[in-house]
């Protein structure tokens, strides 16, 4: 199946956000190329509906995230919020922010960044909110807000659990460019890969993902986030009860069958 949300070609800055899904993967593109693809009221909007509908859809087993024009994502869009100077707006605006990231975190598919140009504040963010990331060797990352008299505090949080705290202060605290590369040496993405393939990079990791059982890739996402903010013993007790319960899973077994029987499982999602 494919499908657009918005009937417009990237880089037209028409709609906010297209889509079109392919191979069990579903393709969010963000559309706002001379805005550098800020993260206007109107684009996190977008992104809310789409992650909704994609909870519910069967057919999507994974989802990627890229941005139109010369870069990823340059945060969120100040021209936007300075023309309205309001305290309950900003209010209004970061807790929208903070609702899109936990929508990522929350889905029941993985979701990779695919990353080019730039990706700088809440783009910053993104990526680090995102399950996996790959980015282009070219790209480079920051959360510049302290330049600006702004800190970066929202990004702050989907950075310090990506990283370490040392890295993600330093980020924080000069506002400084990485280069990809330095992304990868602290966590921040999974991969690096010359520019002219990180599609290609990004459809083979996205391919690889979408041929899992899709109920046990739910169950492996949220038992991770989970387990993450839990103490030791509580989160091996939670990991112990998780197993159990994929272990009954029709696909679990389905799984083991097959790889005793040295043939490929065919997932019934159940």
């Amino acid at each position: 199946m494919s499908t657009l949300v918005q009937a417009d070609r990237p880089g037209s800055d028409a709609k906010p956000l297209l889509r079109h899904d392919e191979g069990g993967v579903a393709f969010l593109t963000l559309n706002r190329p001379a805005a550098r693809n800020a993260l206007s009221i109107a684009l996190m909007s977008a992104l809310e509906a789409e992650f909704s509908a994609i909870a519910r859809d069967d057919a999507v087993k994974v989802v990627v995230i890229g941005g139109a024009g010369p870069a990823f994502c340059a945060g969120h869009d100040l021209r936007e919020m300075r023309e309205n100077p309001d305290r309950a707006l900003y209010e209004a605006l970061f807790s929208q922010c903070s609702r899109l990231m936990l929508a990522i975190t929350h889905l029941p598919k993985p979701v990779i960044a695919r990353v080019h140009g730039i990706a700088t504040a809440a783009g910053c963010q993104l990526v680090a909110t995102c399950d996996l990331a790959i980015a282009a060797e070219s790209t480079r990352f920051a959360t510049p807000g302290v330049n600006i008299g702004l800190f970066c505090s929202t990004p702050m949080v989907a950075l310090t659990r990506a990283v370490s705290r040392k890295a993600a202060m330093a980020m924080l605290l000069t506002g400084e460019m990485i280069g990809a590369d330095e992304a990868k040496r602290i966590g921040l993405v999974n991969a690096v890969v010359p520019d002219a393939t990180l599609d290609h990079a990004v459809a083979e990791l996205a391919g690889k993902i979408a041929g899992k059982s899709p109920l046990t890739v739910a169950i492996g996402k949220e038992a991770f986030y989970r387990q993450a903010e839990m103490p030791l013993e509580t989160a091996y007790a939670y990991a112990a009860e998780t197993m159990t319960r994929n272990m009954l899973a029709r696909d679990a077994e389905e799984g083991i069958d097959a790889f005793l029987q040295k043939r490929t499982p065919v997932w019934r999602g159940c």
